[in-house]
């Protein structure tokens, strides 16, 4: 991978502690990201032709998709994929622990992946807050988003609101769109005022804390907005979640000290 990184520099650290978000820009190079594209696309074709991919658990979109040729270009996500290949392989880099280290302490562990397609046509996800969905103590875990394609205002990119790291974990309400992803909360008892855009290229990383709010719109370019997401916590972390909502939580080792 280029632009070797052993930790967070002082310019990050301040962005993480006032901002609770920070980048990593050209982390991963395009192979890295090509290799993720073209493993997930096999898992999705697999999965379409009524073949096992477990662990790995495919969710299409719920709206018409009326440009889709292929399975991929009819899929929102794909989760439960660290323990695979090239997922795998990043998600236990050197230099990628290190920063999340510096963030959470020495021992982490990973619970949960997944890869993104945002296809033509699809739904962003309204503002929440990660840490709606992690009924874990201690309840602030880090989020790893590595974009596979570029991620512009056109195609979908996300919104996030400096400083709401800071913030409780507010009320969220279903999101009332016809055909939004199961799944999909929203906050709406927040001003939003100063959120920013995340314009990124292709293996640019953003690193963000679990009670950040953000936000992603919906896709009007012609092409996907790829992207591979990991989150990651401090080893020993107690997941309270129920059973039923745990399916896509998948909790390994990544690192221990000493």
């Amino acid at each position: 991978m280029a632009n070797a990184v052993a930790s967070l520099s002082e310019h990050q650290r301040r962005e993480w502690d006032e901002h609770g978000f920070t980048f990593v820009r050209g982390f991963a190079p395009a192979d890295t990201c090509a290799a993720m594209l073209e493993r997930v696309t096999e898992i999705v074709r697999t999965a379409a032709s009524l073949e096992s991919v477990d662990p790995a658990i495919v969710m299409f979109e719920q709206t018409e998709m009326p440009g889709a040729v292929h399975p991929e270009d009819r899929v929102a996500k794909v989760f439960k994929i660290h323990r695979d290949s090239v997922f795998e392989t990043f998600a236990h880099d050197d230099r990628l622990l290190d920063l999340v280290a510096d963030l959470l302490g020495p021992d982490l562990d990973i619970f949960l992946s997944q890869f993104i397609f945002k296809n033509p046509g699809a739904y962003g996800q309204p503002w929440h807050q990660d840490s709606l969905y992690f009924d874990f103590t201690p309840d602030h875990q880090v989020g790893v988003w590595l974009a596979v394609s570029e991620a512009t205002l056109e195609n979908g990119c996300l919104w996030v609101l400096p400083g709401s790291h800071r913030e409780p974990v507010h009320d969220h309400v279903p999101d009332q769109r016809p055909g939004s992803l199961h799944g999909y909360m929203e906050i709406v008892d927040h001003d939003m005022d100063g959120a920013v855009p995340v314009l990124m290229d292709p293996g640019d990383v953003l690193l963000f804390d679990s009670h950040l709010m953000h936000r992603s719109t919906d896709n009007e370019s012609t092409g996907p907005r790829a992207a591979m997401v990991y989150h990651y916590s401090p080893a020993g972390t107690v997941d309270r979640t129920p059973e039923a909502k745990r399916i896509i939580n998948d909790w390994v080792p990544a690192r221990r000290a000493g």
